[in-house]
Formats: structure tokens, C-alpha cells, sequence
């Protein structure tokens, strides 16, 4: 799978709407009043790869099989969530077993659907949302190092390694800001991620903006997108009633003339999966032969026996070389035959870094 994204948001703003969507699907009720969401919905829909169908088109496997993103759409959040109002406890829960978040900020107004504020404001409602968070994580962070500081006096090396991550998040929270922006120890990342702090999680902002902004973005947009920028996020501009519509819609080429009129080039789905893989540092690389072809998605950064064992940890276990070609170089030369004759086909070892767009075959030994 690639990876999965909890959508969030205060209640009115087009999560469901924008869940529904992107998982072409309607199992989340979209409704015009807070709490509509309950369970959170979980929805996985196949990643737009052009890269795999180029693949596929040369070799002719007998399927084509895609990566995945999970999408998990979560109860909208209220004032004091993090003290149970609302559905606080259950929110923050769900929150905790996501790998990235997506934040649905509403940036349209409309005088049929209610905002729980009065009026629209996503800055301030981004803001109602992330101290929430914070409130939650330091409440939760100053047990956890009370407890370890008084095992170090006892000289608990394990205490004194979890202080080295924890008392800079904790210091960061206290400072009113999210416990990603800490100053961790080099080495220490995994560490870090094990604390499950809600406000550590990696966030995407999504601006639901109204059709007619869908291609250009809007002054409320806009506020989004200089907040992104100042934190070192990443904004996504989407029309949620523009995606509910494309779903209707089982023609490609009907799609991309449907986009076209509204000056997009792509649909939301594909800007939200660029962002994720941007967000969480991804890559994708590929196999192929007569049964399948398949993408794979691991960080960046993997090794080549690591991405063997994405595969089966058999592939891992047993590692002897990655036969690899370039996307572009398969592409060029009509596939592996060709890549080979060409010389473009590589041997690589356990030492090689897997590239974005590598075309693998794994030669193993258990």
C-alpha cells in the first residue's frame, strides 16, 4: 500500500464530501450538521500512475496492479475536543493511527450550509483544530516525562535515551508550537515517531474552495496556502463538489475534457497523492513479467534488499542483486529485451539506493 491519510477538519467543512470523492464511493454520509461522522469512514482507492500503465502497455502482463492510498475520514472536531467535548476522545484516537493528515480547511461561503463558528475563517479554524492537538499532546507528553525523569534517577538508561526525544517536543508544545517542528536528536526520528504524538504527524491542507475557484484558488485560498508556506507544508487547492461530480463520470477521455473546461489539468486524487508522497518522502519503483505489472511504494532512501522485502520478506532474506532498469531507458527501448541489448540494465547490489521509477527484478536465494 502507499500509505494512509486521516482527513480532518471541523464539522461543515467537506470532509465526508471530499472522502466520498476521492474513494468514489458514498459510505460517507455528507450532511448539513455537526457530528455526521461517527466511525471514521475507511476507503482505499488505486494511485493514478502514469508510469505503471506505460509499463504495462509494453509488457502485457496479465494484470496491472496498482499502489493504494488509504483514505480515513475522521469526526469533525470542536473547542475542547481535547477535554472530550464532542466526539474529543474518539477524534483524537483515530488521529493517532494515521501516517499523514490532511487537513480540510473550508474556504467558500454559502448560505446553505452552516459553519459551527458563524462565519468562514480557515485560518482560524486551522488554528481551533492544531491547538486541540497541542493541548492533547502536552497533556499527554508531560506524564510520560515525569515518569521517565524519575526512572533516570534511578539510573534507567532506556528512560534517559526516550528524554532525549521527548523533552524537545516537550518544549515545543509549550511554546505553542506543533511537536514536528522539535529540534530531535539526529538518529533519533523512529524514536520520535513512537511517541504517537498527534501534533508530530505530517500535514497536508487542503483549501475546499467553490467551483468556480476550483483551477484559479480564491482570497481565502490564498490565506491557506501563505500559512503552508511559512510552516514548510504543502497546500492543496480542491473543489469537493467538483470531485463529486468527476466520480459520476466513467469515461477517461469525458474526464479529461470535463477538467479541461474548468482549467485543470488533473483531478483532486492526483494532487493529493503527490502531496502525500512529497509529505512522507516516497518513491515508487516497479516489477513486470508475464503475470503482473506492479507498483511498490517505499521512502525514500530504501536500499535495494529492503524494497526486495516490501515485495516478500523471503526476497529480502535471500537477496543476491536487483536487475534494474531506468523507467525512461524500459520506455525507450520497448522493455527489459531491449533495455538489456542496449546495455541500460544494471546489476545492483545490497548497497544500491532505489531510485523513483526503477523497474525491478529481484534475484534471491532461501
Amino acid at each position: 500500500m502507499g500509505f494512509n491519510c486521516g482527513i480532518i477538519g471541523l464539522p461543515n467543512v467537506g470532509k465526508s464530501t471530499l472522502f466520498n470523492a476521492l474513494t468514489a464511493t458514498q459510505a460517507a454520509e455528507a450532511s448539513n450538521f455537526p457530528f455526521c461522522t461517527i466511525e471514521p469512514n475507511v476507503g482505499r482507492v488505486a494511485v493514478p500512475h502514469v508510469r505503471l500503465y506505460d509499463i504495462f502497455d509494453i509488457t502485457r502482463s496479465e494484470k496491472v496492479v496498482p499502489t493504494q492510498i488509504e483514505f480515513v475520514d475522521i469526526a469533525g472536531l470542536v473547542r475542547g475536543a481535547s477535554k472530550g467535548e464532542g466526539l474529543g476522545n474518539q477524534f483524537l484516537g483515530n488521529i493517532r493511527e494515521v501516517e499523514a493528515i490532511a487537513h480540510v480547511l473550508r474556504c467558500f461561503e454559502s448560505d446553505d450550509i452552516t459553519h459551527v463558528d458563524g462565519t468562514v475563517d480557515p485560518i482560524r479554524d486551522a488554528e481551533t483544530v492544531e491547538t486541540e492537538l497541542m493541548i492533547a499532546d502536552l497533556e499527554s507528553l508531560e506524564k510520560r516525562v515525569d515518569a521517565a525523569r524519575r526512572r533516570v534517577t534511578g539510573g534507567d538508561k532506556a528512560a534517559m535515551d526516550m528524554l532525549a526525544v521527548m523533552e524537545p517536543a516537550l518544549t515545543a508544545l509549550n511554546d505553542g508550537r506543533p511537536a514536528r517542528t522539535a529540534d530531535i536528536p539526529q538518529g533519533r526520528e523512529d524514536a520520535f515517531r513512537q511517541l504517537q504524538l498527534l501534533t508530530a504527524k505530517p500535514v497536508m491542507y487542503i483549501a475546499n474552495v467553490d467551483e468556480e475557484s476550483a483551477a484559479t484558488g480564491n482570497s481565502l485560498s490564498a490565506r491557506v496556502e501563505e500559512k503552508a508556506a511559512s510552516e514548510g507544508a504543502i497546500c492543496v487547492v480542491i473543489s469537493a463538489a467538483i470531485e463529486s461530480e468527476i466520480v459520476q463520470l466513467a469515461d477517461e477521455a469525458e474526464k479529461e475534457e470535463f477538467l479541461g473546461s474548468l482549467g485543470l489539468e488533473e483531478a483532486g486524487l492526483d494532487r493529493i497523492k503527490n502531496a502525500g508522497y512529497e509529505l512522507l518522502h516516497l518513491i515508487t519503483f516497479f516489477t513486470t513479467g508475464p503475470k503482473e505489472t506492479r507498483a511498490w511504494t517505499v521512502p525514500q532512501g530504501t536500499k535495494a534488499p529492503q524494497a526486495a522485502g516490501a515485495i516478500h520478506t523471503d526476497f529480502e532474506r535471500g537477496f543476491i542483486r536487483a536487475e534494474t532498469i531506468g523507467y525512461d531507458d524500459f520506455i525507450a527501448c520497448n522493455g527489459e529485451q531491449g533495455a538489456k541489448d542496449a546495455g541500460k540494465m544494471r546489476a545492483e547490489g545490497r548497497g544500491y539506493v532505489v531510485k523513483d521509477g526503477d523497474v525491478m527484478l529481484f534475484r534471491f536465494n532461501v
